[in-house]
């Protein structure tokens, strides 16, 4: 009962996190880390935080729905800076920080300092929408920084294997290292497409021939992370690449267009709740493992040599600086080799932003990953012995974690306001062309209805009027699309105006729909039939 009701109880906390953001104006995870803390030092029973468990219940659920909506032409458009940043970064992070750890505290041998620093790698974009909320991060940036993390965490894990195996068994060989990476990369996203790819194959094969069942499509979705990560943990490879792979699998599986509309809108609302409960949960979690972390502060200055407690906060920050820094290097880099290409191409060279780099910078806000991570830090050597400054690796990591959320708390909003990019290729002509071409086709398809409909009929009349009254809704769609500029300018102002007029009809509609149901005039259930068709309709004309 104490398990159930802690986990209750974290639910609770991220509940209230959201209003409680809001009043204080603190980013969110700064409030349910601060949450945590305070169930932690309260009488409430804490969780053991056991990482595999922790990989397990929250990646590859999260890290599945990244990959299944992070828009995939973004994503190929900018694959070399989003490849830079997810592998190149991580190396240079790796060896640029891990030397800098081992020098400023000899007694942490090289290997462990190079684990730290590959376990300090990946980025967490979850943390830095929620800290950019007032100040929203543009959207080709946030993609990158989506398409960074969804990679990043695989590799600086991979790094961080590597790492704690050489400092477990005292030895190192690189041949085996860059093949054991090729087989945990590729064969974690070969498991994560090819489970993906036979479980929509199959329940699109039954859903034909038996009919669909909504709730098991969406279980089913629910299930597919869990089993290509666990298929890819027990063949060695990475699990957290196969669960990317997965989602972006599936989005293109979706594109067939064979679920009931049903099903696609009852499962967007369950894969909302579980996103929510997820990222809250999370960061509840590493609140509540920072009182633990501190407690075992003394011990961990000891080991560095000194006596003075703050010297562990000097080592917090000089570790942030330094991936701050790198991090600004290598994005400035990358910027400089993207605009001379862009020369050599005869392409118009945009004027760098130094502002736009330092948020690229201070955008690589650490995470729960980044904790949970260290806490897989094994407790022995390969001959017995104590792993060395495994509580020590744990204080920093978590330090950096705080440190880096507060600095883009602080630094985000600020550079990112007023924040010129070069304008975006607008998508207007291409969803203007797509409405026409969906009109088109619906125009056609009413025809041929109304026609099997009415053939041999007395009152084919009726049929008749009722197919003009439809496609007179489709042939004004087309009439918009196909103006003049101007016209379609003006067109694009009446349907602004249109939607605010709908809105406040439909919420007209459905509280005049819940009084009838308070006074009896409707039943319950006619009423939740009603109410849900005014939401589906509010719901399209609110975006």
């Amino acid at each position: 009962m104490s398990t159930i009701t802690t986990v209750l109880i974290l639910l609770l906390a991220v509940v209230l996190s959201g209003t409680l953001a809001k009043a204080i104006r603190l980013p969110l995870p700064l409030v349910q880390i601060g949450l945590g803390a305070v169930i932690a030092l309260s009488v409430i029973p804490t969780v053991d935080l056991q990482p595999s468990i922790f990989f397990l219940l929250f990646l590859p659920p999260l890290l599945f729905l990244d990959g299944w909506r992070i828009p995939k032409d973004d994503l190929f458009r900018d694959r070399g800076t989003v490849l830079a940043l997810a592998l190149g970064l991580v190396v240079f992070t790796v060896v640029g920080v891990g030397l800098l750890i081992h020098w400023m505290i000899p007694a942490m041998p090289l290997a462990v300092a190079f684990a730290l620093a590959a376990v300090v790698s990946p980025t967490d974009p979850i943390a830095v929408s929620a800290i950019a909320s007032r100040a929203p991060i543009p959207k080709r940036m946030m993609h990158i920084l989506e398409g960074e993390s969804l990679l990043n965490d695989a590799s600086g894990l991979v790094c961080m294997r590597f790492a704690v195996a050489a400092a477990v068994t005292g030895a190192f060989s690189l041949h085996d290292a860059v093949g054991a990476f090729v087989w945990v990369s590729l064969g974690g996203l070969a498991i994560g497409i090819g489970v993906t790819w036979t479980v929509n194959n199959a329940k699109n094969i039954i859903s034909r021939r038996f009919g669909e069942d909504v709730s098991a499509q969406i279980l089913i979705s629910v299930l597919i992370p869990f089993g290509a990560y666990l298929l890819a943990e027990e063949l060695h490879c990475s699990g957290i690449l196969a669960a990317v792979a997965a989602g972006v699998t599936m989005s293109f599986g979706e594109q067939a267009g064979q679920a009931l509309a049903l099903t696609r809108v009852r499962r967007s609302a369950v894969w909302d709740t579980i996103q929510f409960t997820l990222n809250g949960v999370i960061f509840v979690l590493l609140g509540e493992q920072m009182p633990s972390i501190l407690a075992r502060a003394a011990e961990n200055v000891r080991y560095t040599g000194h006596q003075e407690p703050w010297w562990l906060a000097v080592y917090v920050l000089a570790i942030s600086a330094a991936l701050a820094l790198l991090r600004f290097i290598w994005v400035l880099a990358s910027l400089r080799l993207t605009l001379f290409r862009a020369t050599r191409k005869g392409q118009t060279q945009p004027v760098m932003s130094w502002r736009l780099v330092a948020a690229m910078s201070f955008a690589g806000v650490r995470g729960a990953i980044t904790l949970a991570g260290v806490l897989t830090f094994p407790f022995a050597l390969a001959d017995g012995s104590a792993f060395p400054a495994r509580n020590l690796s744990i204080f920093l990591a978590a330090g950096v974690i705080i440190v880096s959320l507060v600095a883009a708390s602080i630094a985000l909003p600020r550079l990112l306001k007023g924040l010129e990019l070069p304008p975006e290729p607008s998508k207007q002509h291409a969803v203007d062309t797509a409405r026409v071409a969906a009109a088109e086709a619906a125009i056609r398809a009413i025809e041929q209805t109304q026609h099997d409909l009415a053939e041999g009929r007395s009152d084919a009349d009726l049929y008749t009027e009722a197919s003009a009254r439809v496609m007179e809704l489709y042939r004004l769609r087309i009439d918009r699309r196909e103006q003049e500029p101007e016209a379609q300018a003006l067109n694009q102002r009446l349907d602004q105006i249109e939607r605010q007029l709908r809105l406040a009809g439909l919420r007209a509609e459905r509280d005049a729909v819940f009084r009838l149901a308070r006074i009896r005039q409707i039943d319950d259930e006619s009423a939740r039939k009603l109410i849900r068709e005014i939401d589906l309709l509010e719901a399209r004309y609110a975006v």
